[in-house]
């Protein structure tokens, strides 16, 4: 597996395969690791996509159902190296990852966007001089402005003023929303 470092193409979600069942185990594990390992800069998000719907029982009461649109999948947003690969491969419950034999194949851009593990930013979400809170990175809670949009609006740099001066800070706009 030596040669995932090598090929490392940055944070991409990857699959892992479970047993039927053991999906939000999987899922809770993987978080419970990141966090006792402090593994936040390589494992970066774990989802299980579920579709809701509203059914009606036999007394007339209505319930929110939860269904898995991909049974026995755990998306994993990762970088993808030896440490990772061994940590996710070795959790109780998981079979593998998707792929030819032992390798992981990232999903492309599109198909998680497709698939709804990626949440598309929409292009106008943001205007310089909007002011918003970073909810992801190293700062997480810190507020700032708006100076600079990417032409594709994926990514942004905020001004965010801390130990008594201002700093641009370049970042993926999905790490921000509006105050």
């Amino acid at each position: 597996m030596s040669d995932f470092n090598e090929l490392n193409v940055g944070p991409r979600w990857y699959i892992a395969h479970t047993y039927t069942g053991y999906e939000n185990k999987v899922k809770a594990t993987i978080e419970r690791v990141v966090a006792n390992r402090n593994l936040s800069d390589v494992i970066f998000d774990v989802k299980i996509p579920v579709t809701t719907s509203t059914t009606v029982d036999s007394k007339g009461k209505e319930k929110i159902v939860e269904e898995k649109i991909y049974p026995s999948y755990v998306f994993v947003k990762m970088v993808m190296n030896d440490e990772t690969w061994h940590i996710i491969r070795n959790i109780s419950g998981v079979t593998g990852f998707v792929g030819p034999g032992s390798r992981p194949v990232p999903l492309t851009d599109e198909e998680a966007l497709s698939i709804a593990v990626e949440e598309q930013v929409k292009l106008d979400a943001f205007k310089i001089g909007d002011e918003v809170e970073i909810i992801d990175g190293f700062l997480t809670g810190h507020k700032g402005t708006v100076s600079e949009i990417s032409e594709d609006a994926s990514e942004v740099t905020v001004i965010v003023s801390t130990i008594g001066r201002e700093m641009p800070v370049n970042m993926d706009a999905k790490a921000i929303k509006k105050v």
